[in-house]
Protein backbone atom coordinates (compact mmCIF):
# COMPACT_ATOMS: atom_id res chain seq x y z
CA UNK A 1 0.00 0.00 0.00
CA UNK A 2 1.08 3.85 -0.40
CA UNK A 3 2.39 5.72 2.84
CA UNK A 4 -0.69 8.21 3.86
CA UNK A 5 -0.55 11.41 3.97
CA UNK A 6 -3.10 14.59 4.13
CA UNK A 7 -6.11 14.45 1.38
CA UNK A 8 -5.63 16.54 -1.82
CA UNK A 9 -7.96 19.26 -1.03
CA UNK A 10 -9.92 19.47 2.00
CA UNK A 11 -13.92 20.31 1.80
CA UNK A 12 -13.60 21.34 -1.81
CA UNK A 13 -15.43 18.35 -3.63
CA UNK A 14 -19.03 16.95 -2.38
CA UNK A 15 -18.31 13.31 -1.97
CA UNK A 16 -21.33 12.39 -3.86
CA UNK A 17 -20.19 13.90 -7.43
CA UNK A 18 -16.68 12.62 -6.38
CA UNK A 19 -18.16 8.85 -6.15
CA UNK A 20 -20.17 9.36 -9.25
CA UNK A 21 -17.27 10.60 -11.12
CA UNK A 22 -15.15 7.99 -10.01
CA UNK A 23 -16.71 5.50 -11.05
CA UNK A 24 -17.49 6.70 -14.17
CA UNK A 25 -14.17 7.23 -14.87
CA UNK A 26 -12.99 3.50 -13.56
CA UNK A 27 -15.65 1.99 -15.85
CA UNK A 28 -14.40 4.21 -18.62
CA UNK A 29 -10.67 2.94 -18.02
CA UNK A 30 -12.03 -0.97 -18.36
CA UNK A 31 -14.09 -0.67 -21.40
CA UNK A 32 -12.20 1.39 -23.32
CA UNK A 33 -8.26 1.28 -24.75
CA UNK A 34 -8.10 4.03 -27.31
CA UNK A 35 -5.78 3.78 -30.29
CA UNK A 36 -2.41 5.33 -30.28
CA UNK A 37 -0.94 7.20 -32.65
CA UNK A 38 0.90 5.88 -35.38
CA UNK A 39 3.21 8.76 -35.42
CA UNK A 40 7.00 8.57 -35.51
CA UNK A 41 8.90 9.50 -32.56
CA UNK A 42 11.69 12.11 -32.11
CA UNK A 43 14.37 8.78 -29.85
CA UNK A 44 17.38 11.93 -29.40
CA UNK A 45 19.66 9.36 -30.73
CA UNK A 46 22.20 10.64 -32.60
CA UNK A 47 21.14 8.51 -35.71
CA UNK A 48 17.86 7.19 -34.65
CA UNK A 49 17.01 5.49 -38.24
CA UNK A 50 20.30 3.20 -37.18
CA UNK A 51 19.74 0.62 -34.26
CA UNK A 52 23.08 -0.47 -32.68
CA UNK A 53 24.15 -3.85 -33.77
CA UNK A 54 24.92 -6.13 -30.39
CA UNK A 55 27.89 -8.71 -31.39
CA UNK A 56 27.88 -12.33 -29.68
CA UNK A 57 29.44 -11.28 -26.46
CA UNK A 58 25.89 -8.89 -26.05
CA UNK A 59 27.95 -5.53 -26.74
CA UNK A 60 27.48 -3.16 -29.67
CA UNK A 61 29.56 -4.08 -32.53
CA UNK A 62 31.83 -1.09 -33.49
CA UNK A 63 30.63 -0.95 -37.04
CA UNK A 64 27.21 -0.06 -36.00
CA UNK A 65 27.55 1.69 -32.40
CA UNK A 66 25.83 5.19 -32.10
CA UNK A 67 28.89 7.61 -32.91
CA UNK A 68 30.11 9.32 -29.65
CA UNK A 69 30.82 12.99 -28.07
CA UNK A 70 34.49 11.86 -27.56
CA UNK A 71 36.50 8.70 -27.89
CA UNK A 72 35.18 5.06 -28.27
CA UNK A 73 35.14 2.68 -25.57
CA UNK A 74 35.10 2.82 -21.52
CA UNK A 75 38.14 4.69 -20.12
CA UNK A 76 40.25 1.95 -17.84
CA UNK A 77 40.52 4.71 -14.80
CA UNK A 78 43.43 3.62 -12.27
CA UNK A 79 42.69 3.53 -8.61
CA UNK A 80 44.96 6.07 -7.97
CA UNK A 81 43.20 8.87 -9.89
CA UNK A 82 39.35 7.27 -8.30
CA UNK A 83 41.10 7.69 -4.51
CA UNK A 84 41.92 11.67 -5.89
CA UNK A 85 38.74 12.17 -7.11
CA UNK A 86 36.83 11.28 -3.92
CA UNK A 87 39.41 12.11 -1.38
CA UNK A 88 40.48 8.55 -0.85
CA UNK A 89 36.59 7.47 -0.51
CA UNK A 90 35.61 9.70 2.23
CA UNK A 91 32.42 9.14 4.01
CA UNK A 92 31.52 13.24 2.80
CA UNK A 93 31.62 12.34 -0.97
CA UNK A 94 29.02 9.13 -0.15
CA UNK A 95 25.82 10.21 -2.24
CA UNK A 96 24.25 6.54 -1.92
CA UNK A 97 24.16 2.72 -2.25
CA UNK A 98 22.87 0.95 -5.19
CA UNK A 99 22.50 -2.63 -6.64
CA UNK A 100 26.30 -1.93 -7.63
CA UNK A 101 27.46 -1.22 -4.18
CA UNK A 102 28.53 2.30 -2.72
CA UNK A 103 28.38 5.13 -4.82
CA UNK A 104 30.77 8.37 -4.38
CA UNK A 105 30.76 11.82 -6.31
CA UNK A 106 34.16 12.74 -7.37
CA UNK A 107 35.85 15.47 -9.10
CA UNK A 108 38.45 14.10 -11.88
CA UNK A 109 41.61 16.31 -12.07
CA UNK A 110 40.57 18.31 -15.38
CA UNK A 111 37.12 19.02 -13.79
CA UNK A 112 34.76 16.57 -14.63
CA UNK A 113 32.36 15.52 -11.82
CA UNK A 114 31.40 11.59 -11.87
CA UNK A 115 29.42 8.89 -9.74
CA UNK A 116 32.07 5.78 -8.71
CA UNK A 117 29.84 3.08 -7.99
CA UNK A 118 32.19 0.69 -5.77
CA UNK A 119 32.11 -3.03 -4.99
CA UNK A 120 34.65 -5.46 -3.72
CA UNK A 121 35.28 -8.22 -5.94
CA UNK A 122 38.26 -9.95 -7.83
CA UNK A 123 39.54 -9.05 -10.92
CA UNK A 124 37.39 -10.44 -13.22
CA UNK A 125 37.84 -10.05 -17.25
CA UNK A 126 34.04 -10.75 -17.87
CA UNK A 127 33.38 -7.24 -16.12
CA UNK A 128 36.37 -5.48 -18.29
CA UNK A 129 34.15 -6.79 -21.57
CA UNK A 130 30.77 -5.47 -20.43
CA UNK A 131 31.55 -2.70 -18.82
CA UNK A 132 33.23 -1.86 -22.40
CA UNK A 133 30.13 -2.92 -24.48
CA UNK A 134 27.80 -0.92 -21.99
CA UNK A 135 29.72 2.35 -22.51
CA UNK A 136 29.07 2.38 -26.25
CA UNK A 137 25.26 2.39 -25.41
CA UNK A 138 24.81 6.66 -25.68
CA UNK A 139 21.41 8.23 -25.86
CA UNK A 140 20.39 11.68 -24.42
CA UNK A 141 17.96 10.08 -21.97
CA UNK A 142 20.41 7.22 -20.80
CA UNK A 143 23.35 7.87 -17.86
CA UNK A 144 26.63 7.62 -19.61
CA UNK A 145 29.01 4.67 -18.54
CA UNK A 146 32.03 6.97 -18.82
CA UNK A 147 34.65 3.94 -17.65
CA UNK A 148 35.52 1.21 -14.90
CA UNK A 149 38.46 0.29 -13.06
CA UNK A 150 39.29 -3.05 -11.14
CA UNK A 151 41.83 -2.43 -8.53
CA UNK A 152 42.94 -3.37 -4.62
CA UNK A 153 40.01 -6.05 -4.49
CA UNK A 154 37.39 -3.17 -5.62
CA UNK A 155 35.38 -3.30 -9.03
CA UNK A 156 34.20 0.27 -9.99
CA UNK A 157 31.74 1.63 -12.43
CA UNK A 158 32.01 5.49 -13.30
CA UNK A 159 29.53 7.30 -14.55
CA UNK A 160 28.45 10.97 -15.66
CA UNK A 161 26.94 12.88 -12.91
CA UNK A 162 23.64 14.73 -12.74
CA UNK A 163 23.22 17.35 -10.04
CA UNK A 164 19.84 17.17 -9.25
CA UNK A 165 20.03 13.43 -8.34
CA UNK A 166 17.60 10.82 -8.23
CA UNK A 167 13.77 11.42 -9.10
CA UNK A 168 13.08 9.76 -5.25
CA UNK A 169 14.71 12.93 -3.53
CA UNK A 170 12.02 15.00 -5.55
CA UNK A 171 8.86 13.03 -5.00
CA UNK A 172 9.29 11.64 -1.75
CA UNK A 173 11.86 13.14 0.38
CA UNK A 174 12.99 16.80 0.89
CA UNK A 175 15.97 17.35 0.11
CA UNK A 176 18.08 20.19 -1.37
CA UNK A 177 19.97 19.86 -4.86
CA UNK A 178 23.12 20.52 -5.95
CA UNK A 179 21.72 24.11 -7.05
CA UNK A 180 20.35 24.84 -3.69
CA UNK A 181 16.77 24.34 -4.20
CA UNK A 182 13.99 22.38 -2.69
CA UNK A 183 14.25 19.76 -4.87
CA UNK A 184 10.31 19.04 -4.73
CA UNK A 185 9.29 22.70 -5.44
CA UNK A 186 10.08 21.82 -8.94
CA UNK A 187 7.69 19.31 -10.05
CA UNK A 188 4.64 20.75 -11.21
CA UNK A 189 2.58 18.47 -14.03
CA UNK A 190 3.89 19.38 -17.35
CA UNK A 191 7.55 18.84 -15.84
CA UNK A 192 6.63 15.20 -14.34
CA UNK A 193 5.31 14.39 -17.36
CA UNK A 194 8.44 15.75 -19.70
CA UNK A 195 10.66 13.57 -16.69
CA UNK A 196 8.17 10.32 -17.89
CA UNK A 197 8.98 11.32 -21.61
CA UNK A 198 12.48 10.99 -21.43
CA UNK A 199 12.54 7.90 -19.26
CA UNK A 200 9.90 5.91 -21.69
CA UNK A 201 13.08 7.13 -24.64
CA UNK A 202 15.55 5.89 -22.31
CA UNK A 203 13.90 2.80 -22.11
CA UNK A 204 13.33 2.68 -25.64
CA UNK A 205 16.39 2.91 -27.60
CA UNK A 206 17.50 0.02 -24.79
CA UNK A 207 14.40 -1.99 -26.59
CA UNK A 208 15.60 -0.65 -30.31
CA UNK A 209 18.76 -2.50 -29.83
CA UNK A 210 19.71 -5.58 -31.33
CA UNK A 211 19.40 -7.61 -29.68
CA UNK A 212 17.24 -5.65 -27.31
CA UNK A 213 18.64 -5.15 -23.97
CA UNK A 214 16.17 -5.30 -20.94
CA UNK A 215 16.65 -3.22 -18.19
CA UNK A 216 15.67 -5.47 -15.23
CA UNK A 217 15.82 -3.12 -12.66
CA UNK A 218 13.81 -0.16 -13.95
CA UNK A 219 12.83 2.12 -10.69
CA UNK A 220 12.17 5.77 -9.51
CA UNK A 221 15.68 5.44 -7.96
CA UNK A 222 17.39 5.12 -11.27
CA UNK A 223 15.44 8.05 -12.78
CA UNK A 224 18.03 10.78 -12.45
CA UNK A 225 17.25 14.39 -13.52
CA UNK A 226 20.14 17.04 -15.05
CA UNK A 227 20.27 20.82 -13.94
CA UNK A 228 17.61 21.31 -16.86
CA UNK A 229 15.45 18.15 -15.34
CA UNK A 230 16.02 16.37 -18.15
CA UNK A 231 15.77 12.47 -17.74
CA UNK A 232 18.19 9.59 -17.49
CA UNK A 233 17.57 6.41 -16.80
CA UNK A 234 20.83 4.68 -14.96
CA UNK A 235 22.27 1.39 -14.03
CA UNK A 236 21.80 0.34 -17.90
CA UNK A 237 22.91 -3.11 -18.18
CA UNK A 238 24.04 -3.09 -14.41
CA UNK A 239 21.83 -6.07 -13.06
CA UNK A 240 23.35 -8.55 -16.52
CA UNK A 241 26.80 -7.44 -15.40
CA UNK A 242 26.16 -8.41 -12.02
CA UNK A 243 25.06 -11.94 -13.23
CA UNK A 244 28.47 -12.55 -15.21
CA UNK A 245 30.45 -11.40 -12.67
CA UNK A 246 29.11 -13.15 -9.68
CA UNK A 247 30.24 -16.55 -9.07
CA UNK A 248 26.66 -17.73 -7.25
CA UNK A 249 25.04 -16.70 -10.08
CA UNK A 250 22.12 -13.49 -10.06
CA UNK A 251 21.72 -11.76 -6.83
CA UNK A 252 18.80 -12.80 -4.97
CA UNK A 253 16.56 -10.74 -2.01
CA UNK A 254 14.08 -11.70 0.46
CA UNK A 255 12.55 -8.17 -0.09
CA UNK A 256 9.14 -8.00 -2.62
CA UNK A 257 10.42 -5.38 -5.43
CA UNK A 258 7.42 -3.77 -5.89
CA UNK A 259 8.86 -2.63 -9.55
CA UNK A 260 9.13 -6.19 -10.56
CA UNK A 261 6.52 -8.04 -13.21
CA UNK A 262 4.77 -9.98 -10.65
CA UNK A 263 4.23 -12.67 -12.95
CA UNK A 264 8.57 -13.52 -12.74
CA UNK A 265 9.13 -15.36 -9.49
CA UNK A 266 11.99 -17.37 -9.43
CA UNK A 267 12.16 -17.61 -12.81
CA UNK A 268 13.95 -14.52 -13.13
CA UNK A 269 13.00 -14.49 -16.89
CA UNK A 270 12.70 -10.54 -18.06
CA UNK A 271 11.31 -9.27 -20.92
CA UNK A 272 10.68 -5.41 -22.56
CA UNK A 273 6.91 -6.16 -21.00
CA UNK A 274 8.01 -6.30 -17.84
CA UNK A 275 10.41 -3.41 -17.84
CA UNK A 276 7.07 -1.37 -19.40
CA UNK A 277 5.16 -2.87 -15.71
CA UNK A 278 8.31 -1.29 -14.02
CA UNK A 279 7.45 2.06 -15.84
CA UNK A 280 3.89 1.98 -14.55
CA UNK A 281 4.70 1.62 -11.15
CA UNK A 282 7.04 4.80 -11.81
CA UNK A 283 4.37 6.43 -13.54
CA UNK A 284 2.14 5.99 -10.22
CA UNK A 285 4.58 7.46 -7.78
CA UNK A 286 4.65 10.73 -10.45
CA UNK A 287 1.24 10.72 -10.21
CA UNK A 288 0.62 9.91 -6.16
CA UNK A 289 4.05 12.06 -5.13
CA UNK A 290 4.53 8.87 -3.10
CA UNK A 291 6.66 6.25 -2.17
CA UNK A 292 5.29 2.72 -3.97
CA UNK A 293 5.05 -0.40 -1.57
CA UNK A 294 3.91 -3.72 -2.10
CA UNK A 295 0.56 -4.40 -2.32
CA UNK A 296 -2.00 -7.37 -2.86
CA UNK A 297 -4.01 -5.66 -5.47
CA UNK A 298 -1.15 -5.31 -7.74
CA UNK A 299 -1.70 -9.61 -8.55
CA UNK A 300 -4.24 -9.00 -11.08
CA UNK A 301 -5.80 -6.38 -13.23
CA UNK A 302 -9.35 -5.82 -11.44
CA UNK A 303 -7.82 -5.96 -7.95
CA UNK A 304 -6.08 -3.10 -8.98
CA UNK A 305 -8.76 -0.93 -10.73
CA UNK A 306 -10.48 -1.49 -7.18
CA UNK A 307 -7.22 -0.30 -5.75
CA UNK A 308 -7.32 2.54 -7.69
CA UNK A 309 -11.13 3.27 -8.03
CA UNK A 310 -10.85 3.28 -3.54
CA UNK A 311 -8.25 6.07 -3.30
CA UNK A 312 -10.21 8.06 -6.00
CA UNK A 313 -13.20 7.99 -4.15
CA UNK A 314 -10.97 9.00 -1.44
CA UNK A 315 -9.39 11.82 -2.54
CA UNK A 316 -6.13 10.79 -1.56
CA UNK A 317 -4.75 9.36 -4.69
CA UNK A 318 -3.15 12.58 -6.72
CA UNK A 319 -0.08 14.22 -4.99
CA UNK A 320 -1.54 17.56 -3.32
CA UNK A 321 1.48 19.35 -4.32
CA UNK A 322 -0.31 19.27 -8.60
CA UNK A 323 -3.20 21.28 -7.72
CA UNK A 324 -3.46 24.20 -10.54
CA UNK A 325 -0.67 22.48 -12.49
CA UNK A 326 -3.07 20.60 -14.71
CA UNK A 327 -6.21 19.50 -16.66
CA UNK A 328 -8.78 16.78 -16.21
CA UNK A 329 -7.62 15.16 -19.49
CA UNK A 330 -4.58 15.46 -18.92
CA UNK A 331 -4.70 13.66 -15.75
CA UNK A 332 -7.31 10.93 -16.70
CA UNK A 333 -5.04 10.21 -19.44
CA UNK A 334 -1.71 9.43 -17.47
CA UNK A 335 -3.80 7.62 -14.99
CA UNK A 336 -4.92 5.27 -17.88
CA UNK A 337 -1.45 4.87 -19.50
CA UNK A 338 -0.43 3.99 -16.06
CA UNK A 339 -3.30 1.54 -15.66
CA UNK A 340 -2.41 0.11 -19.25
CA UNK A 341 1.82 -0.27 -18.19
CA UNK A 342 0.36 -2.39 -15.09
CA UNK A 343 -2.09 -4.54 -16.54
CA UNK A 344 -1.13 -8.42 -16.91
CA UNK A 345 -3.45 -9.09 -19.39
CA UNK A 346 -2.87 -9.71 -22.94
CA UNK A 347 -5.19 -7.34 -24.75
CA UNK A 348 -3.80 -4.38 -22.46
CA UNK A 349 -0.41 -4.98 -22.50
CA UNK A 350 1.96 -2.04 -24.22
CA UNK A 351 5.11 -2.05 -25.57
CA UNK A 352 7.76 1.08 -24.77
CA UNK A 353 7.05 2.36 -28.08
CA UNK A 354 3.50 2.69 -27.77
CA UNK A 355 4.01 4.62 -24.53
CA UNK A 356 6.30 7.02 -25.87
CA UNK A 357 3.91 8.07 -28.26
CA UNK A 358 1.12 7.86 -25.73
CA UNK A 359 2.96 10.36 -23.39
CA UNK A 360 3.95 12.43 -26.30
CA UNK A 361 0.49 13.19 -27.30
CA UNK A 362 -0.59 13.90 -23.41
CA UNK A 363 2.13 16.05 -22.64
CA UNK A 364 1.25 18.30 -26.31
CA UNK A 365 -2.19 18.26 -25.17
CA UNK A 366 -1.35 19.30 -21.83
CA UNK A 367 0.74 22.43 -23.37
CA UNK A 368 -1.55 23.50 -25.70
CA UNK A 369 -4.48 23.12 -22.93
CA UNK A 370 -2.96 25.47 -20.22
CA UNK A 371 -1.60 28.74 -20.42
CA UNK A 372 0.72 30.79 -17.85
CA UNK A 373 3.87 32.25 -17.44
CA UNK A 374 5.44 30.14 -14.63
CA UNK A 375 5.18 26.21 -13.11
CA UNK A 376 1.85 25.70 -11.49
CA UNK A 377 0.72 29.05 -12.95
CA UNK A 378 -2.61 27.71 -15.37
CA UNK A 379 -5.35 29.57 -15.64
CA UNK A 380 -7.98 26.97 -15.43
CA UNK A 381 -8.89 23.40 -14.29
CA UNK A 382 -7.58 23.23 -10.58
CA UNK A 383 -6.56 20.00 -9.44
CA UNK A 384 -9.71 19.27 -7.44
CA UNK A 385 -11.61 19.65 -10.45
CA UNK A 386 -10.53 16.19 -11.59
CA UNK A 387 -13.14 15.17 -9.20
CA UNK A 388 -16.13 16.65 -9.98
CA UNK A 389 -18.99 16.75 -12.60
CA UNK A 390 -19.60 18.95 -15.45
Amino acid sequence: MLKPYAAIVGGAVGVLALVAVVAGFVWFCKLQCKNFSNKNSETGSSDPSAPVEWNREGGPSSAAALPLSGPQGARQFTMEELEQATKQFNESNLIGYGSFGLVYKGFLSDGTIVAIKRRPGPPRQEFVAEATNLSEIRHRNLVTLLGYCQESGSQMLVFEYLPNGSMCNHLYVHCLTDTGLDATTKLEFKRRLSIALGAAKGLHHLHTLKPPLVHRNFKTANVLVDENFIAKVADTGVSRLLEKIEDAGPSQTTSVNVFQHPEIGESRTFSEISDVYSFGVFLLELITGREALYDDSFGSDESLFQWVETRLSINDFVDHRLIGSFTMEGMKDLIKLMLQCMSLSGKWQLKIEKVVLELERIHEKEMALTTGTGEGTTKFTLGSQLFTSK
